[in-house]
């Protein structure tokens, strides 16, 4: 049996182990790195574990304090940061490049992570980019982003990076984590896996959360239910209210918390001499707190309704599999006889037509059109096609 190591996580990814556990012994080590791969693919997951074997003594043990802190969000050198909105501004960056500037008060770097790079602004990519190519002595920056196009990160910052590319990770390998780390029946990791499409936190939400379960089921009931305009439009409106509803409960906490903290720094009941003068100049900070806070919950519905939109999509990628006899795994599994049926009925070309639309409303969605009007064209769209 191997030996425990901050990199057990990494699900399918010999060669990014590899690599990073020979950095972090000081082999092949830089102090920037960009993280890309498909959504899934445990970019963030390996930032992190890397900060960790960074910071161990033994280049990431998994057992020492070092290691317990930093993949617990407590190490007090390492910096995650975690975008919660459609974007990441320059105020922000130069704070984060501020702290990161520090020397080490605990371990052996002074660690920046920085998850969804792609949605800096322009200011603070430029920001970060002065940043990284004159890095303090002890300061190492984790980027992560999707890909090395230039259309989501500066081709001037990935020039400064040393770029370590992920793959999805096979089915097979995910069914393993869940079985091994979850204790589930490997017929149920298989189908969780399968079902993921590679996304090794869908798969593990799916095998635990009856809820993601209850949606995803919905989703894939909807190309039977589209009979008419009127079904169109109820069954959009469901996908919506659906994505929300999940959504909703996100960051309930975190925004009560966040709120009941500024009103409390900003003397919240208090009733001294600057009292009124305080609460008047209160109001804008709060303003601008509600507004973060409504951009990160409109950023988690669209994240929620773009997963609804990937397991629609995969219904009509595993028809038309189905169809032209592909020897290729499905999608979902549990749906074999739906797709086969739907494989029956409907042209190759009308199966291509579904997918388009739904593609096209993922990238509208994207380019901020209001995703009610964007899902009603998409149902349409499924059922004149």
């Amino acid at each position: 049996m191997n030996a425990p190591s901050v990199f057990d996580e990494l699900v399918g990814q010999d060669e990014a182990r590899r690599v990073l556990s020979a950095a972090a012994v000081g082999d092949g080590m830089t102090h920037a790195w960009l993280f890309t791969g498909p959504p899934g693919s445990g970019r963030s997951t390996a930032a992190v574990a890397f900060a960790a074997a960074l910071q161990c003594a033994q280049g990431g043990c998994g057992d020492c304090h070092e290691c317990r802190t930093t993949l617990g969000g407590t190490h007090p050198d390492v910096t995650r940061v975690i975008p919660e909105g459609l974007s990441l501004g320059v105020d922000q960056v130069r704070g984060l490049i501020l702290d990161a500037s520090r020397a080490p008060t605990a371990g052996r770097w002074q660690v920046l992570v920085v998850e969804d790079a792609d949605r800096l602004t322009e200011a603070a990519a430029n920001a970060l980019l002065k940043a990284v190519e004159e890095p303090p002595e002890r300061t190492v920056f984790l980027l992560c982003a999707p890909s090395v196009n230039p259309a989501e990160i500066s081709v001037t910052i990935r020039s400064r990076c040393r770029v370590m590319t992920l793959r999805q990770p096979p089915a097979g390998a995910i069914a393993d984590l869940l079985v091994r780390r979850d204790g589930l029946d490997r017929r149920e990791a298989e189908l969780y896996a399968a079902a993921a499409q590679g996304h090794v936190g869908r798969a593990r939400r799916l095998a635990t959360d009856p809820e993601a379960r209850a949606k995803r089921h919905d989703v894939l009931q909807i190309p039977r239910r589209l009979t008419g305009l009127g079904a169109c439009f109820t069954a959009a409106v469901e996908l919506i209210e659906a994505a929300e509803a999940e959504a909703s409960g996100t960051y309930t906490e975190q925004s009560t918390s966040e709120r009941e903290a500024l009103e409390t720094a900003l003397g919240k009941g208090g009733t001294g001499k600057g009292a009124s003068k305080a609460a008047r100049g209160s109001a804008a900070a709060l303003k601008e707190l509600e507004k973060r806070q409504k951009t990160r919950d409109t950023r988690a519905q669209r994240d929620s309704l773009d997963r609804a939109l990937v397991d629609l999509a995969a219904f009509y990628r595993d028809a038309l599999a189905a169809g032209f006899g592909a020897r290729v795994a499905p999608i979902h599994p549990d749906m074999a006889d739906t797709t086969r049926a739907a494989a029956a009925r409907l042209s190759a070309e009308s199966l291509l037509r579904r997918i388009d639309a739904i593609l096209d409303c993922r990238k509208a969605i994207e380019a901020n059109v209001r995703p009610r009007i964007a899902v009603e064209a998409m149902m349409t769209r499924l059922w004149q096609a």
